[in-house]
């Protein structure tokens, strides 16, 4: 190969890598002539003649997505009562310190409405009762004529079983003075209840005066501190549980003889909380 033919074959190498930088160059050219067109045309279209938002000349701003509300928030019964209780209130003071004729009738419909929500409340709360013998509570202590009757019949049958057998463990401390007008009254009663049981009575004597009721009194040596009893009040009574060694107090002052057979009918045979 001669000098002449060997350089075209030396130069094709660099030629390609000039065609190859001026590429990119070419195809930015390109693109900016094709835009120049779109551009004139966006001038003449919009800017010339106005033509607006139907031909795309404005932009649309894009809606924007609605919001959820949210939901108000729910009160509780004891919130929704207690609004009514302070409108209640309110239409009170205002009708009490502005007394027009408006603010006065205002608080009579409000609290006239609220006397219908009591009275609706009081009938559901009959009929519930009236349904469900659990929540009846006069099953156990009847307040009729005729059931109260029965009931009354039947719990002194039983206290009177309890009483029948009380002196087999049971003893009675009577506390009594001489000078105690109240005792004079009460006497008598623990006499007689005493007989009808026969339970034994330790009667004493305060004050070292004497009982015609229970001659054979002793005097007092310290036995009411060690029954934990109340010094000085009188008359007093307790039992004593021979069992168990121990005083129960059943009260002070004067007692009927119901009452006093009652409280030791539920002191001996009752726990608490089981008689109501």
């Amino acid at each position: 190969m001669t000098r002449r033919q060997s350089l075209p074959m030396l130069a094709l190498p660099a030629l390609a890598m000039c065609l190859a930088a001026l590429l990119p160059v070419r195809a930015v050219a390109q693109e900016a002539r094709l835009a120049e067109p779109a551009a004139s045309a966006d001038s003449l279209y919009c800017e010339q003649r106005r033509l607006g938002y139907w031909f795309y000349c404005v932009k649309p701003v894009p809606a924007e997505e609605p919001q959820m509300a949210q939901p108000p928030a729910q009160l509780t019964a004891t919130q929704e009562l207690d609004a009514v209780t302070g409108e209640l209130r309110e239409l009170k003071a205002r009708a009490i310190l502005y007394p027009t004729p408006e603010n006065v009738t205002a608080y009579i419909r409000f609290q006239r409405a609220q006397l219908d929500r009591a009275s609706l409340f009081s009938d559901v709360w009959q009929r519930a009762i009236w349904q469900d013998p659990e929540l009846d509570y006069t099953l156990e202590r009847p307040v009729g004529a005729l059931a109260k009757k029965q009931w009354q019949d039947a719990r002194a049958a039983d206290r009177d079983a309890v009483m029948a057998r009380l002196s087999e463990r049971y003893g009675l401390f009577y506390f009594f003075a001489q000078t105690c007008g109240a005792c004079e009254v009460m006497s008598p009663i623990v006499r007689s209840v005493a007989d009808r049981w026969h339970i034994a009575v330790r009667a004493i004597s305060t004050d070292g005066g004497p009982s015609r009721h229970f001659p054979d009194y002793k005097v007092e040596s310290g036995q009411r501190p060690r029954m934990g009893l109340e010094p000085g009040i009188t008359p007093a009574l307790v039992l004593w549980d021979s069992v168990a060694r121990r005083p129960i107090p059943i009260g002070y002052g004067v007692l009927s003889v119901d009452e006093l057979q009652d409280r030791i009918y539920l002191l001996t045979s009752k726990e608490a909380g089981h008689d109501y």
